[in-house]
């Protein structure tokens, strides 16, 4: 059954690498130990809504571990919920998601199967849309779905108990979600569900659904929620602490060698295939003095550019990265932004104004914030001052911090 031939203490530890819940442990190993006996693989359930298009390493963690048991010869099925999505996953929500048509559901749909099957075999990988039930229920159906739970029970979810203490709306398809989640569970018979640490509840919800009508309920294999680059807060874009899947080498290199150190090993875990005993060494050679942080955090580095890119682009961004930063130099290839006469007031442009068409940053007011840091430089010179209106000349470097970089040239 298995493409690693590995026995099951070898298999279970594969498994429980990078995890921070399994539920019940002792019911996956039972289910490890049937599939074995009857040679027939588990049906491992990874449910994600394609809500956008830009996938981060936060968002992978539970598809690397997906593909993990995909290696082990388990069956892989990616539910795509393209009417979950349309509810909005409320989990950790303090307000109601805006909601998305169908349409939009399915663009995103396509760019974000584009990015996991990166990590996943799509011939290996069963796809699945929630609508193919969803769509098909009648009211009635909602009716009984719905009589499976309580409010009492669903207000035991955290986020949902938050806004009621607080008085913060609560919308009532937004109480249907986790029982969407769950019955996707009993839609496809799933033996595991994978997910993070915060879906653990919708997870459970789909143990019940399961027990309900007499199937043996899932397991639920649960990560931690992966820390961003400022080593407070989850990884989030609307955060800016994220690393892209999608993003250059040179740029994910860079934004990985800016982790910080108490994060490495937490990053090395989850995100690469070392082996634990390396980990392990390499985490004890630190404390010793044996071995910098710095160059633990190179080659995590590289294990991630490699990931995602090549074993190539991973040397390259690191000379790259070597050239830029010991040398203080500037990026051979940096992106152009194009200023015309329409652009400009006088031949002067704001600052800020100039970041965003750049594409350095999201939006003046971030802008703002970076150039009253004192992170922002033209033509290697900090300029703090927010109303700042600078003097267009074609061939000048914008800079923000140490890796973003930006050519002006004049029409």
């Amino acid at each position: 059954m298995s493409t690693q031939v590995l026995s099951l203490e070898e298999e279970l530890a594969l498994i429980t690498r990078g995890t921070e819940e399994i539920f019940p442990e002792e019911e996956l190993i039972e289910k490890l130990k049937k599939a074995r006996q009857n040679k027939k693989p588990l049906k491992v359930k990874l449910g994600v809504d394609p809500t956008g298009t830009d996938l981060h390493l936060g968002h992978l963690i539970p598809v690397l571990k997906l593909k993990q048991f995909q290696d082990l010869g388990h069956e892989a099925i990616l539910i795509i919920g393209d009417y979950t999505a349309m509810v909005g996953d409320p989990t950790g929500r303090n307000k109601t998601r805006p909601q998305l048509t169908h349409d939009q559901v399915m663009e995103n749909c396509r760019t974000y199967q584009e990015q996991v099957f990166r990590i996943l075999d799509p011939d290996k990988t069963r796809v699945v849309y929630n609508g193919q039930w969803f769509g098909k229920m009648s009211f009635q159906d909602v009716i009984k779905l719905m009589s499976q739970m309580t409010l009492a029970r669903m207000l035991e979810r955290e986020d949902f108990a938050n806004r009621l203490q607080n008085q913060l709306p609560i919308s009532l398809h937004e109480m249907i979600y986790p029982l969407m989640q769950g019955y996707d569970s009993v839609a496809i018979e799933a033996d595991i569900e994978l997910g993070g640490i915060d879906q653990k509840f919708n997870i459970l919800v789909g143990r019940e659904l399961q027990r309900t009508i007499g199937l043996e309920p899932q397991v639920g294999v649960c990560n931690p929620i992966l820390i961003g680059l400022d080593g407070k807060e989850k990884m989030s874009k609307s955060l800016g602490n994220y690393i892209g899947i999608n993003e250059p080498p040179y740029e994910m290199y860079g934004k990985t060698m800016s982790i910080p150190d108490e994060l490495m090993m937490m990053y090395f875990e989850l995100i690469t295939d070392v082996p634990m005993a390396e980990l392990q060494a390499m985490e004890q050679q630190m404390e010793k003095g044996e071995l910098h942080p710095m160059e633990a955090k190179r080659m995590l580095a590289r294990e991630i550019v490699t990931r995602f890119h090549s074993a190539e682009a991973a040397l390259d961004a690191e000379a790259e990265f070597n050239r830029v930063f010991k040398e203080n130099q500037i990026p051979e290839d940096i992106p152009e932004v194009v200023l015309t006469q329409e652009d400009l007031t006088d031949g002067k442009i704001w600052l800020a104004r100039l970041l965003v068409k750049a594409g350095l940053v999201n939006s003046n007011g971030e802008g703002r914030r970076l150039i009253q840091q004192g992170g922002v430089r033209v033509n290697g010179e900090v300029i703090d001052d927010v109303d700042f209106d600078w003097t267009a000349e074609s061939g000048a470097v914008i800079q923000i911090g140490k890796r973003r970089f930006a050519r002006v040239i004049m029409e």
